[in-house]
């Protein structure tokens, strides 16, 4: 579930809660709309904490090192320069 589906649910619940005042035999309708906002609200930080891990951290970068001894008579190691 993405975090529109978490926002749909607690809205979902917020509307069945405040905003209703239906009555069913055997079914609370305000307990209904907590129990749909509290999924919401579990959903939307579990999604958070998902997606601060996915985050790509990108490694500083380097400077690349020259090395530039050369011997005098123009020859490096027995080859030419």
């Amino acid at each position: 579930m993405g975090l529109g589906g978490c926002i749909i649910l607690i809205a979902a619940g917020a509307i069945l809660t405040f905003a209703t005042d239906w009555d069913m035999q055997g079914v609370n309708i305000d307990m209904v709309g907590v129990i749909l906002m509290i999924v919401g609200l579990i959903g939307v930080t579990t999604f958070s904490s998902i997606a601060r891990r996915r985050r790509v951290m990108v490694p500083p970068t380097t400077t690349t090192v020259v090395d530039d001894r050369r011997s005098g008579d123009g020859y490096h190691n027995g080859y030419g320069a």
